[in-house]
């Protein structure tokens, strides 16, 4: 199993497996992936198991991430809030990063143990921001921090 270990002075350790992001608004604008994320993405999936998890409003994740190995999953329920959360806490909370920006985003940012918001395009809301451990202006930022780890562990530190 893939695993990162992070020691963060004065705040705690991580231990991810899994990287779990939202699609649309996090990956994506309008349902097309934003451009910068295909290397970014490309050097996660060496490190995380990754996983997008969304309500494909515009039908398109499944051919905008056909090139990438890692999990889609498309939710079914009208809970979408709970049913993130619900995916996050069985892969194991504790062991997972989560990125997004939605309303709908906020308990499983909240239940992962790093939770990334993202207030780019579509904004964030605040709920979801508040629900945060790190809060980014851009997917490239927030990829970038768990590429570059030095820079995740100087934001976190006290």
């Amino acid at each position: 199993m893939k695993e990162v270990e992070l020691r963060v002075p004065g705040y705690k350790t991580l231990i991810l497996h899994h990287l779990v992001l939202d699609f649309n608004g996090t990956l994506a604008k309008d349902g097309q992936l934003i451009e910068q994320t295909h290397i970014l993405l490309d050097a996660l999936i060496q490190k995380y198991k990754v996983h997008v998890i969304t309500s494909d409003t515009f039908g398109t994740v499944a051919a905008q991430l056909k090139d990438f190995d890692l999990e889609i999953k498309v939710l079914s329920s009208d809970e979408h809030t709970e049913e993130k959360e619900a995916y996050v806490d069985a892969l194991g909370c504790e062991y997972c990063v989560a990125i997004g920006n939605g309303n709908n985003d906020r308990k499983m940012l909240k239940k992962a143990a790093l939770g990334i918001a993202l207030v780019a395009d579509e904004g964030c809301s605040v709920q979801t921001l508040t629900s945060s451990d790190i809060v980014c202006k851009t997917i490239e930022d927030a990829l970038g921090l768990l590429l570059h780890e030095k820079r995740l562990i100087a934001t976190l530190r006290q």
